[in-house]
């Protein structure tokens, strides 16, 4: 799969001298079209090949699909809030194409069992120094209780994240002028907190997160809208993720109960809290995934960020650090690690 937006390098030649140079029509959309400086040979970024239909259209059919909808029902939104007329034959065709990567079709008639397509996803938009909305996959945390060893680490995680909503929450912490543990240091986020860490490998790896960002990223019209977009996508389209943009915090109380359970952690009680927003939160294989969303995500190593969204994690849900694993991803490529590795050496 390719995606609707400038490509990085040129596929004939691999050069990054890429420019656009105008468009394509057909009947429902404009395809750009680009020229490589390099061997000036042009070529279109057609995100999903031989159809004809827009693919925002394409993906918002899998999404109110996996959301509970029937298929004559997804064809009426589209016609409605995309202003195409689609057959639900098509629909069910684009249903069965993408049903390896839209995996919550399994889970969907006992979703469905559960809840309403308006009640699947409960968000809520908290104001923590700018806007985030936190989302929560209802029906998945009732259907994938199984998925960890121990059903009690589950209800753990379950009580955390209905917490963030339902229970008294310290949104406080997380405003611009949220009190520190002392006057003198402001309160820390953890994107810009770098911590002395274990030497660590990261595995490269292929992931279904690679190829439901590609369709995720079909939605965003401008750069900004990218990370809404996959976690949206996510959230609603596979089997795993129960949350997004889910608020924690690491505190100095947390810090000395690390450090007197013998971790390496090199943050100054000083410097606390440190807060921060996990992308995405997925349940399987017996681990909480902790997961980012990083454009070009080859070229960074969030390695000390992700490190602290398990410490605080773990610490919020008491349990232990074994249970995480960390990654950062794009479109194209999958990185992975164990949280406790970096902070804890036998």
């Amino acid at each position: 799969m390719t995606i609707p937006y400038k490509p990085t390098f040129c596929p004939h030649c691999h050069a990054d001298k890429i420019i656009r140079k105008g468009v394509r029509h057909n009947q429902h959309r404009n395809i750009p079209i680009y020229l490589c400086k390099a061997c000036s040979r042009y070529f279109s970024q057609a995100s999903i090949s031989r159809v004809k239909y827009p693919p925002a259209t394409i993906v918002s059919a899998l999404s109110y699909y996996n959301l509970g909808y029937s298929q004559s029902e997804v064809a009426k939104l589209l016609l409605k809030k995309h202003r195409i007329r689609v057959p639900r034959r098509t629909v069910s065709l684009w249903i069965h194409r993408y049903q390896n990567v839209c995996t919550f079709a399994r889970l969907r008639d006992a979703a469905m069992a559960r809840y309403t397509p308006d009640t699947m996803i409960r968000s809520e938009t908290f104001e923590h120094r700018q806007a985030y909305t936190f989302k929560l996959h209802q029906a998945k945390l009732e259907l994938l209780q199984d998925t960890l060893s121990r059903p009690q680490d589950f209800e753990r995680l379950c009580t955390y994240l209905r917490a963030v909503i339902d229970a008294p929450y310290p949104h406080q912490l997380f405003s611009q002028d949220a009190p520190a543990q002392h006057e003198s240091a402001p309160v820390h986020r953890s994107s810009q907190t770098k911590l002395d860490l274990l030497p660590v490998v990261h595995t490269r790896k292929e992931n279904l997160a690679n190829d439901l960002a590609v369709l995720g990223l079909m939605r965003a019209k401008r750069n900004k809208e990218r990370h809404e977009q996959i976690q949206e996508f996510m959230l609603i389209n596979d089997t795993s993720t129960v949350a997004c943009e889910v608020p924690v915090y690491l505190t100095s109380e947390h810090v000395r109960y690390f450090r007197q359970a013998g971790f390496h952690i090199s943050i100054r009680e000083e410097d606390t809290p440190i807060t921060g927003h996990i992308d995405l939160v997925q349940v399987r294989q017996g681990f909480i995934h902790i997961l980012d969303y990083k454009p070009d995500a080859r070229k960074i190593q969030p390695v000390s960020q992700l490190t602290l969204y398990a410490l605080a994690l773990a610490s919020h849900t008491r349990l232990p650090l074994k249970l995480f694993k960390c990654a950062w991803f794009d479109d194209k490529d999958y990185f992975e690690f164990y949280p406790l590795h970096c902070v804890y050496k036998k």
